[in-house]
């Protein structure tokens, strides 16, 4: 048995509502929103998926057949049997909110406000939840697909800055 039949195996008989597939290679799994640190935490404890590659996040708006707003990715991977497995879950507005992952792997931290800073989901719990990426008084969330790509955009929240010419 592969590795990573045997941890598919394992996490599907602990959460049988997720979803597993596979996609050019790649291992995926979706899981409920209200799951997802339970999930994470049984791979990192049980499994062994000892390191976060990435957390990002895809705006679904207007995507066709989309029945969620927001689709947070989590990519896992197991250094000792070089396992890697795709995780996504699925929030919606007005209140897009997930569990932080700090508690599992320190790396989340600057991961989770990065995509508080783009895209606006809220990671519970997070040690340090603030933006990274743009200035404090920044209202906007500028990779929503509903973010305004013309006009006045954020810049009237911004002082003017004059240089003088010596």
């Amino acid at each position: 048995m592969k590795p990573e039949s045997a941890t598919i195996d394992a996490f599907t008989a602990r959460f049988p509502a997720v979803a597993t597939s596979e996609f050019r290679g790649e291992l995926r799994a979706v899981v409920p929103a209200a799951e997802v640190f339970d999930l994470l935490k049984f791979l990192k404890t049980t499994r062994g998926f000892d390191l976060l590659n990435d957390i990002t996040c895809v705006d679904y708006l207007n995507y066709r057949d989309a029945t969620d707003r927001f689709g947070l990715v989590y990519i896992v991977t197991n250094t000792s049997t070089n396992e890697r497995l795709i995780v996504r879950t699925f929030v919606n507005d007005p209140d897009p909110t997930v569990p932080s992952a700090t508690s599992l792997w320190e790396g989340a931290n600057w991961m989770e406000r990065e995509v508080w800073d783009m895209f606006g989901i809220t990671f519970a719990g997070h040690p340090d939840h603030r933006r990274i990426l743009l200035p404090d008084e920044f209202t906007a969330f500028p990779l929503r697909k509903d973010y305004p790509l013309q006009g006045r955009g954020e810049q009237h929240n911004f002082p003017v800055i004059t240089r003088e010419i010596a």
